[in-house]
């Protein structure tokens, strides 16, 4: 169990000193005992009020976080439960109509139990108002910073928690759509934590409190200053092209060629990284997703690490590039995988979706994308995170529709040809820039920078 802070406590732990000013309340009268009648509620909630110093179960404001402005929604637990009723909706709304008025990141703080009984289903439709403001934010292009606090449930995690655009949990919050006391008697404790949301792919990283605030801030200065185009990384490996197609395949397969972790730490100052499909999956090992920042300018990055893709990667990988084209943040892929995962789990997992998404993804982006091919580039798996038009290569790197080997047997050509085959297909990366399927190769000393131009509209 995480330790509970009151609202002001997290407030006091997150804002730069000074720099808190809370929104004022929505105007609004409370029927007696509320909108049900029910009896007692007026002394519950004045019980509430007593205990907790707080009027509502959240406190609402502005604040500074480690230099970025934001919008702090804070939840009071102390009160019923940090539950949702009427007039938590009505603040709620008012804190996002005050963040897309003046254009700043929405970062809800959250502890609660769910909706407010004692207001039955009016509290329950507070659910719709918030989705509402978070999409219309969402469609303002502002970025939206979940942190998960103990206990986050209900209908709280299933709207501000679960649909913000970064999801950060303390550890060992309880997180879950269902409470500790609706659960089925059966039901496993250790899948509604903050650790189990992280490893089903459905929050981004588990942050300790003493850690918070930098973190935070990380995320909302990357997520709020968006470089101007997306830099091409320079090559770490071999300085010349390979002489035919099995070099360039052997070369790309070397197990000591440069990976994807040393070219993103060769380019960004700092990174963070999101985890996740949101639909049950991560893949770690193959695809890493996140936000870098370079000279104080932010870029986000896809980066294959060489393994056979999971549809789980695939996934996430779209949801940064669609995240990154709305918050106007232009997007650096790399490419390294033999090719998509393709054993019956991966079919099972929705393969044919998953890069299905990605290729939508990308044709769908506004924002500049640049691809740099690190390693292999196998067929579909690969091409999904290329940019049409601003694709570059390594010198120890290789595009190919389909691997030599599979190409051969597809031919029904023996073993011994399969080196012939690879100078078929024309793989190397000077036959790429011939065919015009990548720009150029990158070398050392060669910096490209893409257009720093929108793309645009589709259609």
């Amino acid at each position: 169990m995480s330790e509970r802070r009151s609202a002001r406590q997290v407030l006091a732990l997150l804002a730069d000193p000074g720099s808190f000013r809370e929104l004022p309340a929505p105007a609004g009268e409370s029927a007696p005992d509320g909108p049900l009648g029910w009896r007692g509620y007026d002394a519950s909630r004045a019980r509430a009020a007593e205990r907790t110093g707080e009027a509502e179960s959240v406190v609402c404001g502005t604040a500074r976080v480690a230099g970025t402005d934001a919008v702090l929604i804070a939840f009071e637990f102390g009160f019923l439960g940090g539950s949702l009723g009427e007039r938590t909706g009505d603040r709620l709304v008012a804190a996002h109509a005050h963040a897309r008025a003046h254009r700043l990141p929405v970062v809800p703080l959250i502890a609660t139990g769910g909706s407010r009984m004692q207001e039955g289903m009016l509290a329950l439709t507070q659910l719709q108002r918030v989705a509402r403001e978070s999409a219309l934010t969402r469609r303002a292009g502002l970025p939206q910073i979940a942190v998960l606090r103990d206990p986050t449930t209900g209908g709280g995690w299933a709207t501000l928690g679960a649909g913000a655009d970064v999801v950060l949990a303390l550890p060992g919050a309880q997180v879950g759509f269902a409470g500790s006391r609706v659960r089925p008697p059966d039901a496993d404790p250790a899948a509604y934590t903050a650790e189990a949301q992280v490893a089903a792919g459905s929050a981004d990283a588990v942050v300790a409190p003493d850690r918070l605030k930098e973190v935070l801030g990380t995320w909302l200065r990357l997520l709020t200053a968006p470089a101007a185009g997306a830099p091409v990384p320079e090559a770490l490996g071999a300085a010349g092209p390979p002489a035919t197609g099995w070099e360039a395949v052997t070369a790309a397969r070397d197990p000591r060629r440069p990976r994807a972790g040393a070219y993103l730490d060769s380019l960004f100052d700092r990174r963070v990284l999101i985890s996740g499909d949101r639909c049950g999956g991560t893949d770690p090992d193959g695809m890493l997703c996140g936000f870098g920042e370079r000279d104080g300018r932010s870029v986000a990055f896809a980066a294959q690490t060489g393994t056979a893709t999971r549809p789980a990667g695939y996934r996430t990988a779209a949801r940064l590039i669609r995240l990154a084209d709305r918050l106007g943040v232009p997007v650096l892929t790399l490419v390294d995988t033999p090719g998509a995962a393709n054993g019956a789990d991966a079919e099972r997992q929705g393969a044919g979706a998953a890069i299905a998404e990605v290729f939508q993804a990308v044709a769908d982006a506004r924002v500049p994308l640049a691809t740099l091919v690190i390693g292999e580039g196998g067929s579909g798996g690969a091409l999904a995170l290329a940019a049409p038009g601003n694709t570059w290569a390594t010198p120890d790197s290789y595009f190919s529709v389909i691997a030599p080997e599979l190409a051969a047997a597809i031919l029904k050509r023996p073993p011994e040809q399969v080196e012939a085959t690879a100078g078929q297909l024309r793989i190397r990366p000077q036959d790429l820039v011939e065919l015009g399927v990548v720009r150029g190769i990158v070398g050392p000393a060669h910096h490209p920078r893409p257009p720093a131009t929108r793309r645009p509209p589709p259609g």
